[in-house]
């Protein structure tokens, strides 16, 4: 730590007992708050830009590393594209690429999706849907047969073009991993008791940054500063399940998806959207529901392997929540994401960066501003 700094930290910061000024942390770009799909977003895009910053979180939120992980930008019960979903994919790919390289793992697992049809009335409605401007170039127009023994599919399915399955918990352990050798990880709880505003930066524990982020998903509903958003939070449980007889490379979306696995004859089974159960504890009753919902379609044995739960953190209108306190200036929220995390995250995080940085506009439909009006009526 260079003396200016160490000067005006001995100014700004008060008297912590047991803690000599020697040995604090230098200063650092930013602080990070949480570490799933958002932390490891913007972790990764402070890194492109050369910025410096320290990610505190321990394992309390469990929603990335659940998580199914598809990027598909159809969304496939009304058969229309979700929000900003082109834009998202076509930045979102190269991002993970780039990852692939940098941690030496393989993530990107490509495979279509075939929605199973229930009626011919669906297929029609698929077909009117692959004539629209924009869905043109994501749903294909030949039908497909089934003609694996172990599917009932009497209708056939529709196939999403250009589709597939980030590995997140894969990414989180060797981002992780990657941070803790850079002696950038703390793995604890963040406790905001230990957590100080300054003028022009803040500090937590031994850390002072110029700036926080704070992403713990559903566990914003704790933090004092950002509380006030509305973070509702869908659990979503998903089961693991060993098929030898089913040997398919899609995956299959019907009331629910199977996903095949990279580990051979293992598929995930998922997921539930339950408003009220705020746990992470897998449930018997959605266990028995999945396994109803997965026995309507599929006529062969089964082994159930696993079985995990997570709190998603969705938003009552569906859209992220990115940027500013609307008081303290030093502190920002990325969140929100709900069950697209893996197509929203690296967008939402170049733009909160930018944000920041170069003080460029968030897209309304994102900006946390859209709730200033109703929570800090007096600011506007």
């Amino acid at each position: 730590m260079n003396l200016t700094l160490e000067l005006e930290l001995t100014k700004a910061l008060p008297v912590v007992p047991g803690i000599s000024i020697r040995y604090l942390w230098p200063m650092v770009d930013y602080l990070v708050v949480g570490f799933g799909l958002a932390g490891v977003s913007f972790c990764e895009t402070l890194a492109q830009q050369g910025k410096t910053f320290m990610v505190v979180s321990d394992a309390s939120q469990t929603a990335s590393q659940v998580a199914a992980g598809t990027y598909n930008p159809v969304i496939l019960k009304r058969f229309t594209m979700a929000w900003d979903a082109v834009e998202q994919l076509r930045y979102a790919l190269p991002f993970y690429k780039g990852l692939e390289t940098k941690l030496g793992v393989h993530l990107n697992y490509k495979m279509p999706v075939y929605r199973r049809f229930a009626s011919i009335e669906e297929q029609n409605m698929w077909f009117r849907a692959a004539d629209q401007e924009g869905l043109q170039a994501f749903l294909s127009l030949d039908l497909k047969t089934n003609t694996n023994t172990a599917i009932d599919a009497p209708f056939g399915y529709g196939e999403v073009l250009k589709t597939g399955r980030i590995d997140c918990p894969v990414l989180l352990e060797a981002y992780r991993r990657h941070l803790i050798e850079k002696n950038a990880f703390l793995f604890q709880p963040f406790d905001f008791d230990a957590f100080t505003i300054h003028n022009g930066h803040v500090s937590y524990k031994e850390v002072h940054a110029r700036n926080v982020v704070f992403c713990e998903g559903y566990g914003l509903h704790k933090n004092p500063y950002f509380n006030y958003l509305p973070l509702t939070g869908t659990k979503g449980e998903y089961l693991t399940i060993k098929v030898p007889l089913l040997k398919i490379g899609h995956a299959i979306k019907a009331s629910i998806f199977c996903m095949p696995l990279p580990t051979a004859d293992h598929y995930l089974v998922g997921a539930t959207y339950k408003w009220k159960d705020k746990t992470n504890t897998p449930t018997a009753a959605v266990r028995s529901e999945l396994q109803e919902k997965l026995e309507h379609f599929l006529k062969c044995d089964y082994e159930v392997v696993d079985h995990t739960a997570g709190i998603r953190p969705t938003v009552v209108d569906r859209r992220p929540l990115v940027g500013k306190h609307p008081v303290y200036g030093q502190l920002h929220v990325l969140n929100g994401f709900g069950s697209r995390g893996v197509l929203v995250g690296p967008t939402a995080a170049k733009i909160l960066l930018r944000h920041i940085e170069a003080d460029e506009t968030i897209p309304q439909e994102m900006d946390i501003q859209r709730f200033t009006k109703k929570y800090y009526p007096d600011l506007l």
